[in-house]
């Protein structure tokens, strides 16, 4: 939230939607798609239009870490926002 100001200043923010890698590949791709749909649903009622807030979903395809355990894991679980 309290970085909404920036976020309306960016004019557009891809939302990337990641997931760890447990799962089908195909799983883990529409998992990611769900997540990253989820934070533009939310940032969209905060006040930023989601023609400005295109998603794209990397399932585990871009891990954050590359471990094996529940850290790693939890990590990999994410949004990213990418000013445009």
């Amino acid at each position: 939230d309290a970085s909404m100001p920036c976020l309306q200043r960016q004019g557009v923010v891809r939302l990337e939607g990641h997931a760890d890698e447990r799962g089908t590949t195909d799983y883990n791709l529409a998992l990611a798609q769900r997540r990253a749909e989820t934070a533009q649903r939310y940032l969209s009622t905060q006040g930023m239009p989601q023609s400005k807030l295109p998603v794209v979903s990397y399932g585990e395809e871009r891990p954050m870490d590359t471990g094996h355990d529940e850290g790693a894991w939890a990590k990999n679980r994410r949004v990213d926002m990418v000013a445009l």
